[in-house]
């Protein structure tokens, strides 16, 4: 299958240390990749090689299937790119900005109207852009990024600023595009709970380190979900697990967290038999955010964390 985005040991190295290293990303067709990582893990750096804006010091960028270099970069005709803020002018009205651009990419006048009911923008591209909010500029962003019809689109923190509301309809403006178009998002974020409702695919970086990539299932499967109990009486709801091999911790509200070795109906049965009133027994699930935090932190700060 080839992939629509390809790196093959990508560096750009800063003073200091800083930059990306070793990147091998592996992006297929069709696919919501969630690119994530803490501040200053390198995500915009790796955005700019990926387009071209910052040559690598190593290593090689493959989009739709073509290598990207100084002597080929026709490719980048078929990528639609939002790099941090849009690039607006915020004394033209909305059409007038996809206007500038469509005469630039010398595109068909139709394509603007088509663009700015793609992003839901029609009734208001009369408006001037200083006027927008700013989930209607950032819409008016990624149709900027649209207007060639690109088949991989490249997002940098579209969801920055966005209240709630906006964050929500951003979420399903996105998944319908994609849906609807047929093209490939890479999605750079540090919304956790954000990608985690929208991303197909992830890719944790960290100090400029490619510390996990894949499906979101199967990072999930890389974490055994906590049990939580909660009961009448946590003393000897805790002598009865120990003695069952368990290793339970004390939570917040009196409730009991532990990651079971045996399976939770026999730990029930166990507890229930030794006089426990069971209240609230649960495996919680495992959120996106407690499995970036394992892979982005020190095991001994986890400890201290925890």
């Amino acid at each position: 299958m080839e992939l629509a985005l390809q790196t093959h040991g990508l560096c750009r190295r800063f003073p200091g240390g800083h930059g990306v290293h070793g990147l091998d990303l592996a992006v297929p067709p069709g696919a919501i990749y969630g690119f994530l990582g803490p501040n200053g893990a390198g995500k915009t750096t790796t955005i700019r090689l990926l387009l071209g804006l910052l040559r690598p010091d190593a290593g090689e960028v493959r989009l739709l299937g073509e290598r990207l270099d100084p002597a080929h970069r026709g490719v980048l005709a078929r990528v639609g790119a939002l790099v941090e803020h849009p690039s607006l002018y915020p004394h033209l009205d909305g059409r007038a900005n996809l206007e500038v651009t469509r005469r630039l990419l010398r595109l068909p006048r139709t394509r603007v109207d088509e663009v700015l009911e793609r992003v839901g923008l029609a009734a208001d591209a009369g408006r001037r852009v200083r006027d927008y909010s700013l989930g209607m500029r950032q819409r008016l962003g990624i149709g900027l990024a649209l207007l060639p019809r690109p088949k991989l689109l490249v997002l940098d923190e579209p969801g920055n600023g966005l209240d709630p509301a906006g964050t929500q309809q951003l979420r399903g403006f996105l998944r319908e595009l994609v849906a609807s178009e047929g093209l490939t998002l890479f999605l750079s974020s540090h919304l956790l709970g954000e990608v985690e409702q929208l991303a197909s695919h992830v890719g944790v970086l960290d100090a400029g380190r490619l510390r996990f990539q894949g499906t979101l299932a199967a990072l999930r499967e890389r974490a055994r979900p906590a049990l939580v109990l909660r009961c009448d009486d946590p003393s000897r709801a805790i002598r009865v697990l120990v003695d069952a091999g368990e290793d339970p911790a004390l939570a917040e509200g009196h409730a009991l967290r532990l990651w079971p070795r045996l399976p939770v109906p026999e730990l029930n049965r166990r507890l229930v038999a030794a006089g426990v009133a069971v209240q609230h027994l649960a495996l919680e699930p495992v959120t996106l955010e407690r499995l970036f935090f394992d892979l982005t932190t020190p095991a001994e700060r986890r400890e201290h964390a925890a």
